[in-house]
């Protein structure tokens, strides 16, 4: 089933479930008012979800359980998850890590092939689908990553990767926004990021794994992650290659200490392949092979008024989640 967000109810949202074409949707309140309330529940919500789900998609029903299914619009749809408990990030593509190191004339440790790179994300609000990216200045070097993420629910403290992969309840794409030029200087403080990286933007939809088939293997999503800039290619590396950790290990790694929260989201970091010709998730990435292979990188950052979608398509050509689509806006 496909799920998401409407921006209405406060600041949560309200849950909708939507027609597998992301054509219709309906609210479900006697299921659960919010995706946060029924990750919390899930064991209960899901099958009734999915009930409604199946009623949807099997019919042009006009009603659904008293309530009236209605033409899905993009713009009203909010973040499906409006703000969560924790967003954790990953940096599962060593190939993008290998490279970036090499582009500076550094070695990757070893370590960062058996253990994780992950960080603490913002996750006190997400924007929507199709809300602007505000930035003061196009001097901070705004990029976008274009990645997978995943959503659980209650994670038992030191779960293992096999455990873990039960827990993966939602899968959706995040456009994790940066802001290169700020980071060096965090970073130099060695206490991570903060201000190089603002809120990020979520799918229109998660989905359970089911929706994905066959290309849900391993805990990892096999298709390709399309980018366009300013309606132009950017890149589609294929999210299932190359993925040196599965989420199920990424999930592990964040609960090795500590329990997570249901509505944890789980991101890949960016989708990267050793091969570079299917393009890139992110400027940072392009730029580093351009100064690999020409001494210096020659794509500036994303400026005031560009516009960034990324999503997944089946193999018939049809969006999955719904794209992400959003314009670089300065912020006054």
């Amino acid at each position: 089933m496909k799920l998401g967000s409407l921006k209405e109810g406060g600041r949560d949202g309200t849950l909708v479930v939507v027609s597998r074409d992301l054509a219709r949707a309906v609210r479900v309140p006697h299921i659960a008012p919010t995706l946060q309330r029924a990750l919390e529940d899930w064991s209960n919500t899901a099958p009734r979800l999915n009930g409604v789900s199946e009623a949807l998609n099997a019919s042009n029903a006009q009603t659904i359980d008293g309530y009236a299914v209605f033409a899905l619009d993009m713009a009203a749809l909010a973040a499906p998850l409006p703000r969560a408990y924790e967003f954790v990030d990953g940096s599962a593509y060593l190939p993008h890590v290998e490279r970036v190191r090499r582009a500076r004339g550094a070695e990757v440790p070893e370590s960062f092939y058996t253990d994780p790179l992950m960080y603490q994300a913002v996750s006190a609000g997400f924007l929507g689908p199709r809300d602007p990216v505000r930035v003061r200045d196009e001097a901070w070097g705004i990029d976008l990553e274009a990645e997978v993420v995943v959503v659980t629910d209650d994670v038992p403290y030191g779960v293992s990767a096999e455990e873990a992969a039960q827990h993966i309840q939602l899968i959706g794409l995040v456009n994790d926004v940066s802001l290169r030029n700020l980071i060096p200087n965090e970073l130099a403080k060695g206490f991570g990021f903060l201000q190089s990286k603002p809120r990020s933007a979520l799918s229109p939809v998660f989905v359970t794994p089911d929706e994905l088939g066959e290309a849900w293997q391993g805990s990892k999503v096999h298709r390709p992650l399309l980018t366009h800039i300013n309606g132009a290619w950017f890149g589609a590396p294929e999210a299932g290659e190359d993925m040196q950790f599965s989420f199920a290990e990424l999930i592990a790694h964040a609960a090795r200490t500590r329990p997570l929260s249901a509505g944890t989201i789980v991101g890949s970091g960016t989708v990267a392949n050793r091969s570079t010709e299917r393009g890139a998730s992110c400027f940072a990435e392009l730029r580093t092979i351009e100064t690999l292979r020409d001494g210096k990188p020659s794509t500036p950052f994303m400026r005031f008024g560009d516009v960034v979608r990324i999503e997944m398509l089946d193999t018939e050509g049809r969006s999955i989640f719904g794209a992400i689509e959003q314009k670089i806006e300065k912020l006054d």
